[in-house]
């Protein structure tokens, strides 16, 4: 099972340039199951709730109704701190990995370089060159709005 980042959804429908194609190219090829967690659908629809924009809300919502979705337990949070502890990693990106570490996600789709160290080979690069170098994170914030 692979566990996608918010910043890998945001990718795959809003950023309507290589990156976003990079993202859905390699999520056409997958397999296998993808999860992710109600935190990243939070981090997802801010713009689109912020922006009043129910078109992208409502495709967010049809993506995650498609995804396995990780319980964000106890567990998950005792791993988080653990995890933020250990590397320093902000409160969403530790639960992040610890969802994905907890599930037994065989992959991590990052952009967030940090995460991707914490995370000791289970981030894997489908941006290419910038997902897990860390000049990508510019191109999420502005996503995010």
């Amino acid at each position: 099972m692979i566990y996608v980042d918010a910043c890998i959804l945001i990718y795959a429908l809003e950023d309507t340039g290589a990156r976003g194609d990079a993202v859905r190219a390699a999520l056409a090829e997958v397999d296998e199951p993808v999860a992710s967690s109600p935190l990243a659908l939070h981090e997802c629809l801010i713009r689109s709730l912020r922006e009043r924009n129910v078109e992208v809300r409502d495709r967010y919502l049809a993506l995650f109704d498609r995804l396995v979705m990780i319980d964000l337990d106890a567990a998950v949070f005792i791993r988080a701190a653990e995890l933020r502890a250990d590397f320093g990693l902000k409160t969403p990106d530790s639960l992040h990995l610890a969802a994905a570490q907890l599930s037994g996600c065989t992959e991590l789709w990052t952009n967030d370089r940090r995460l991707a160290t914490a995370s000791r080979g289970l981030a894997v690069e489908v941006v290419g060159g910038s997902d897990v170098a860390g000049s990508g994170v510019a191109r999420e914030e502005s996503l995010r709005g």
